[in-house]
């Protein structure tokens, strides 16, 4: 391992008070990504995918005269593959610097939690952006399949919502409803789900730039991860929402309440999904219901506070949501994803 990504001397400086004491470090870079905690997961039918099947034609009647034959008809079906990627981290310290912290675990839980925070942030972008179309190690996110207001071009695009914005000072709000056969997360076939920890041992080698050999701890983090879209009729993206002063911090604001309301017309009626919640007795059987939730970033997020504020909106609501209160429209919680840009270019 070379020691370009490995701490040293003047980052020890850095996390330590004058008097030598460990430092309370402020984590400016820590984000909130609240996507990860709502999803549902299920393991893969395949080690490095997912396959679905989806109908895309009915069988079709004929209306017949007497003595009059009628065709045989059927249903057609399509499958689609979903790709799952694998995201991998190394944090790495030398001896000598854990051992003049004094307390080498807390030192390493420390450098540890920071590779965690980083790869959480990886997953919530890649949840949202990645496509394994343009960059093939990585998997596909909501944005690419959701890419387009034109009909003509992908069915889907009658769940995407034009809000008018159109430079590349743009965000998105997105309505998903995670259930077992709408929308979940999926992780290969016969592995663990979530981050894998491994601590590699008290003391191993690792190597400089010129692979010279010296002693440090070192721990490994892994997660292998993809998005199932099974049906796209539960998601809704309000894309081309201007955050500039044409747009959201201009006099006349697209009012984001409004387009919510379109988003949820599009959706298919479906039972509401208790949180966490078993309600089968198999646990083999896809569990009733969908998990509606709204997610926006803190601009947007400010944004649709004051317009609550300024229109006394009575559909907005504060309700318990996993344990904790959030505010949500038509009860419905809007949760944080700070991953959502605020400079995507326009959805044509």
């Amino acid at each position: 391992m070379a020691t370009s990504g490995l701490p040293n001397i003047v980052d020890w400086a850095r996390s330590h008070n004058p008097d030598g004491s460990p430092a309370h470090i402020a984590q400016l870079l820590s984000q909130c990504n609240q996507m990860l905690k709502d999803m549902i997961w299920q393991e893969a039918n395949m080690p490095l995918g997912h396959k679905i099947t989806v109908g895309v034609s009915l069988p079709q009647g004929t209306y017949r005269s007497a003595n009059q034959g009628v065709a045989f008809s059927k249903a057609l079906n399509a499958q689609m593959q979903f790709g799952i990627c694998e995201l991998v981290s190394y944090s790495g310290v030398d001896r000598s610097i854990a051992e003049l912290w004094g307390n080498i675990q807390k030192y390493r839980y420390q450098q540890d939690m920071a590779h965690i925070e980083g790869m959480s942030q990886q997953v919530s972008g890649a949840l949202i952006y990645s496509n394994e179309g343009v960059n093939p190690g990585q998997m596909t996110g909501f944005a690419p399949i959701y890419n387009t207001v034109s009909t003509s071009t992908a069915y889907n695009a009658a769940n995407v919502i034009d809000c008018g914005g159109t430079g590349s000072s743009n965000s998105s709000i997105w309505y998903v409803n995670w259930g077992d056969t709408t929308t979940y997360g999926i992780f290969p076939k016969g592995t663990p789900s979530g981050i894998v920890y491994e601590d590699k041992g008290d003391i191993r080698a690792l190597y400089d730039a010129n692979n010279n050999q010296f002693e440090g701890y070192t721990s490994f983090f892994r997660i292998k991860f993809g998005l199932c879209v099974n049906d796209w009729r539960f998601n809704v993206r309000l894309a081309n929402i201007d955050v500039t002063s044409a747009g959201l911090l201009g006099t006349n604001p697209p009012d984001l309440f409004v387009y919510l309301s379109r988003a949820m017309g599009k959706v298919p009626a479906s039972a509401r999904r208790v949180f966490n919640a078993e309600e089968t007795d198999d646990p083999t059987d896809p569990k009733p219901g969908t998990m509606p939730v709204i997610y926006v970033n803190r601009q947007v997020q400010e944004a649709l506070d004051i317009q609550a504020i300024r229109d006394k909106n009575v559909l907005i609501s504060l309700r318990d949501y996993a344990g904790q209160p959030v505010v949500g429209f038509r009860d419905i919680p809007i949760r944080v994803v700070d991953q959502i840009l605020s400079n995507e270019a326009r959805v044509v």
